[in-house]
């Protein structure tokens, strides 16, 4: 797909964002054909550039989240930085930022000055949780947003709470709340000319992940026990079940007709008709399916795996999972060469028609762009040159 023929062709986002979810969001923003200029302060890149290096020097969590983007520096805490980001936005459909609720206000660019000066502008601000309330000022991580939002309450086993592999709270309930907020907002500005203020907060959009067990909770007012609910342990029919050298498997036949197809292709069929499928026999089952589980590894079960109703999957660590046929067919993970660094990973875009022409231009150098920006706003070399002797950029 060309540029031009992207959703997002001739959208200009400027991002202050740093580390995940909102470096992330502004990526999806750039595959999607936004131009997107990425803002480091000059002596304090983004840490991601410097975070999980491998031995060759390879910043991969970087590269893996600013395709697609400009690079700049500037420094937010100079007064004399307003006037350049202030250009910036001229024209700009969209501010992203990441920082604790009050920072750009105290350095004279918040949302309610920068709306009174570009009435167009979107302005998102990704925080831990939301620009009021009590926790407005704390710190936090990911850990932190779903204990609060009562996420991490139900995830683990019934003895004890458990984190998450992934950040949840971060991506879900950051990056990708973000994403959908900017582009409802975008179509508003299509309609009105008006921009608007975006204000996210991943503890609360946390809360969203809920709604099964807060619909189950509002009807019944019985409050969901971690490790004991239909889908977090309950069913023997919807769990997880250890084979041979130390793996795993997950089974999810929710529907009868499903478990029934994976009892046939395992050979247990006739424990139907010995155990009915009824909340008293769940331990039992739980006991047949262990017996049977620990019996096998992968290779003998892969028949049942490749049975399209039997709803039976291996559970796969991050190496086997991004190698898979399945991952390098529907291109979700991909190689780009670098010019520094050879060939580098990337994943797909999660929008399936933008797959194949993410990969448009290098995750870029620190401060890349900066003169090429400056110039086309049009500063001269000369004044360029004395913002660079100022540590203004």
């Amino acid at each position: 797909m060309k540029t031009e023929d992207l959703p997002l062709s001739g959208v200009k986002v400027v991002d202050l964002s740093l580390l995940l979810p909102g470096p992330l969001c502004s990526m999806y923003l750039a595959d999607l054909g936004a131009e997107v200029i990425k803002i480091e302060n000059p002596r304090a890149a983004d840490a991601t550039r410097v975070m999980y290096k491998s031995e060759s020097g390879i910043p991969a969590l970087y590269l893996m989240l600013n395709r697609n983007k400009k690079a700049m520096t500037l420094n937010l805490k100079k007064e004399e930085c307003r006037e350049i980001l202030f250009s910036l936005l001229q024209d700009a459909d969209i501010l992203l930022e990441g920082f604790r609720p009050g920072a750009l206000d105290e350095m004279g660019i918040g949302w309610n000055v920068l709306s009174e000066k570009f009435p167009g502008l979107i302005y998102c601000g990704i925080s831990g949780y939301g620009t009021s309330g009590k926790y407005r000022d704390f710190a936090g991580h990911d850990g932190n947003y779903l204990a609060l939002s009562g996420m991490l309450g139900l995830m683990g086993s019934s003895d004890a709470p458990s984190l998450s592999g992934a950040q949840i709270a971060d991506i879900g309930g950051g990056t990708l709340t973000a994403l959908s907020a900017i582009l409802a907002a975008l179509y508003r500005k299509a309609k009105t000319g008006k921009g608007m203020n975006v204000d996210i907060s991943m503890m609360e959009s946390s809360l969203q992940f809920l709604s099964l067990y807060l619909g189950i909770y509002f009807s019944t007012g019985s409050v969901p026990q971690r490790g004991d609910e239909l889908l977090s342990g309950k069913l023997p029919n919807y769990n997880i079940y250890k084979v041979r050298n130390e793996r795993f498997v997950f089974l999810g036949t929710l529907e009868e007709r499903f478990f029934r197809c994976f009892l046939r292709a395992a050979g247990l069929e006739k424990k139907m008709e010995e155990l009915p499928l009824n909340e008293e026999n769940f331990p039992r089952w739980k006991s047949v399916l262990s017996e049977y589980f620990l019996k096998q590894d992968f290779e003998t079960l892969n028949p049942i795996f490749e049975n399209s109703e039997a709803c039976l999957s291996p559970v796969l660590n991050l190496e086997e999972a991004v190698h898979s046929e399945v991952f390098r067919e529907r291109r979700l993970v991909f190689e780009m060469e670098h010019s520094k660094y050879g060939k580098i990973f990337q994943t797909g875009s999660p929008f399936p028609f933008l797959r194949g022409s993410e990969n448009r231009t290098l995750p870029p150098e620190h401060g890349e762009h900066t003169d090429e920006i400056l110039m086309k706003l049009g500063y001269s070399q000369e004044k360029i040159g004395f913002f660079r002797k100022s540590r203004i950029i």
